[in-house]
């Protein structure tokens, strides 16, 4: 499984359907792209493919608006990439993105990484990769 890294890699993706949701959060999958774009417009010499390999690839967006704290938005990403390995075989070679859509409330889950916290978004992570598996 590869990660997306760029900004065009993440627009491409976002630009595609929205393939399964739950309550806070939503997969995205776009169909591979190999053809060369520029990373930077006005620089045709610095075109490449976004999807250089064929194999999903993967990217997590957390805004701060829905989890303001550094520590929450890196233990949902930990726990989106770590749930997702387990999922790679069922998924095509496609490029998904997880969007954390709503934020969890702070009065349930009061500490910044609780144990609490990564066991709700791990099991809510998973079903919605269930349901993006069995999409069409």
């Amino acid at each position: 499984m590869q990660r997306l890294k760029t900004r065009p890699q993440f627009q491409a993706v976002l630009a595609g359907s929205i393939i399964a949701k739950t309550t806070h959060f939503a997969l995205h999958r776009n169909m591979l792209e190999t053809q060369a774009v520029p990373i930077r417009p006005g620089k045709p010499a610095a075109a490449r493919a976004l999807f250089s390999v064929a194999e999903m690839w993967l990217g997590a967006m957390v805004p701060k608006r829905w989890a303001k704290r550094a520590a929450t938005r890196n233990a949902i990403k930990r726990q989106i990439y770590t749930v997702s390995a387990d999922f790679e075989q069922q998924f095509p070679h496609a490029a998904f993105v997880v969007r954390l859509r709503r934020g969890f409330p702070r009065t349930e889950f009061i500490s910044a990484s609780s144990e609490q916290l990564k066991l709700s978004v791990r099991l809510e992570v998973q079903a919605l990769m269930l349901a993006g598996a069995t999409a069409p």
